[in-house]
């Protein structure tokens, strides 16, 4: 099920942000495929709630992947998304994210560094131990929070911000996330999805200058709900 306006799973709202759980399969901006962006969706709501005349305003701060869920921030004004934008420029911002994996790391937790080369035509991004030309380093910690039968539930902490950053490092560590057949796993989740979810994201407000915090639940499925158990 994708998103539409009446069905916006929305964590937050106030004069300046509009805080979503994207649901696997919301695209967050138009793209080749046509299909009606989460962007546009979310200003739709926004028209209807406020009674509108023209088109709402709204800026795209970040993006998540197509088949990734989880909390993903708009900002409802022009001031609001230069402040957002500089402050994840500026790593100003923490993100967690979930991610359930098939073969357990050898490690319960660590930090994993590569460095990516992304293929435009392939959209991937391949981890590379050394640097190579026109790679980029990528950074992130995980810990193990849970093992299932068949499953592993990771926590990742992000310290750069990479094209596919957390599907290829796993990926090359031989911990594909499950469902992910772009990077390994043998499988694809019926409906399209994989299961790696923004679980988290701090932010400092744009406007109220405080440190706020944002979480989101995980969709619902067998998988994620026995995580959450």
């Amino acid at each position: 099920m994708n998103s539409t306006p009446e069905n916006l799973q929305i964590i937050f709202e106030d004069n300046h942000l509009i805080v979503i759980n994207k649901r696997p399969g919301d695209i967050v901006q138009g793209d080749k495929t046509g299909d009606l962006p989460l962007s546009e969706i979310v200003k739709l709501y926004l028209k209807e709630k406020y009674n509108k005349p023209g088109e709402a305003y709204l800026g795209v701060v970040h993006r998540l992947d197509r088949p990734t869920s989880g909390v993903i921030v708009f900002s409802k004004t022009s001031k609001a998304l230069s402040r957002l934008n500089k402050a994840f420029a500026d790593r100003d911002t923490q993100k967690t994210y979930w991610a359930v994996v098939k073969n357990k790391p050898k490690q319960d937790s660590a930090r994993l560094v590569h460095y990516l080369k992304r293929n435009p035509k392939q959209n991937k991004s391949y981890a590379h131990i050394k640097p190579v030309p026109e790679s980029k380093e990528a950074i992130l910690s995980y810990k193990l929070i849970k093992s299932l039968d068949n499953y592993h539930l990771l926590e990742v902490a992000l310290e750069t911000g990479r094209h596919h950053q957390i599907r290829s490092q796993f990926s090359a560590i031989g911990s594909p996330i499950k469902g992910d057949l772009k990077y390994g796993f043998d499988r694809s989740n019926k409906d399209g999805s994989i299961h790696l979810h923004a679980r988290n994201l701090t932010i400092i407000h744009p406007v109220r200058k405080e440190r706020i915090t944002f979480e989101a639940a995980p969709p619902e499925d067998a998988i994620w709900n026995t995580c959450l158990s």
